[in-house]
Order: C-alpha cells, then structure tokens, then sequence
C-alpha cells in the first residue's frame, strides 16, 4: 500500500472523535478549523500571503484580500467585496480576518459596523453574547468563502500581489 506525501484537506472528511454541542467554544473551534480549510481553497498556501490581491470573475463583484499584519504564527487579513457604487466601489461586507498558521485555524474577528443589508443586519442584532458574535461572524465567513470558491475567485499565493499595494 502506498501513501501520498501530501493530504487533501476537505472540511466534510475530517474526522470527528467528539460531539460537540451546537454552538458551543468547541464546536466554535471546528467551525475555525472548517474556516482555515475553506480560505485555503480559496488562497492556496495561506502562510505565503503578502499584500494585495483582487479576484474578479464575470458576473461578481471583485473581491480583496489584503494582508494587514504578520507574525511567524498569525496573520491579519481583509477580505471583502468591491460593490458598484455611485462614487467608485464600496467595500463590503469589509470583514477582518485572523489566520492562526500553526493551529490550522482562521477566525473572523470583525466586519462592518453598519450593515445596509437586512439579513445581515438581523444577524448581528441577534447576536448578544460574545461566543454568540463569534458564531455570526464566523458562520457568515464560513458561508461566503464556499460561496466565492463556487463563484471561481481564487487569490495565488504564487502571483504577485496587486500593484501599488
């Protein structure tokens, strides 16, 4: 029997020795886990990260990673949307997002203060308590990464980065 070197990481495979109750810190932490492999689908190699990048694809807004802070086991990004606005582009939903490299974990730590959008407006509304923020948080990351790889954005670690950045 042979093994391959390299492992494919996918969030519907990963073994589960524990129940964890829903909405819970430790199902929280598996949500984080579910994060770091939806953001490497959609990143490639995270650890490689540097500056910016856009992703446009016909028929969707472009959408914007940029590296704002790195350390040799962390890293802060900005991931958001470019809406078509009157004036140019509005970013939205402006999410802040922390990249924990040698836990395996991404963690969304913030997104705007304001939302124009109904449904995300009542979600956060909703949310009173801290572990309840987070899940809002990071459910709605965990949803809108799978939601941008089904799109085709991809960010490459292996390019460079957008000019000026």
């Amino acid at each position: 029997m042979r093994y391959s070197r390299r492992v494919l990481l996918t969030d519907t495979q990963t073994p589960v020795s524990w129940r964890a109750r829903p909405r819970s810190f430790v199902a929280l932490m598996g949500l984080y886990e579910s994060n770091f492999i939806r953001f490497g689908w959609l990143a490639g190699k995270l650890t490689a990260l540097t500056g910016r990048y856009r992703s446009s694809v016909r028929g969707d807004c472009d959408l914007v990673l940029t590296v704002t802070e790195r350390s040799p086991y962390t890293s802060t990004v900005n991931l958001t949307y470019l809406l078509p606005h009157m004036h140019g582009s509005l970013p939205y939903p402006d999410m802040q997002v922390r990249i924990y490299h040698d836990a395996h974990l991404v963690e969304a730590r913030q997104w705007a203060a304001v939302h124009s959008q109904p449904l995300l407006r009542s979600l956060r509304t909703r949310a009173e308590r801290e572990l309840d923020q987070r899940w809002a948080r990071n459910m709605m990351l965990n949803k809108w990464l799978e939601y941008c790889v089904e799109r085709g954005h991809r960010f490459s670690s292996s390019t460079e980065p957008e000019a000026g950045a």
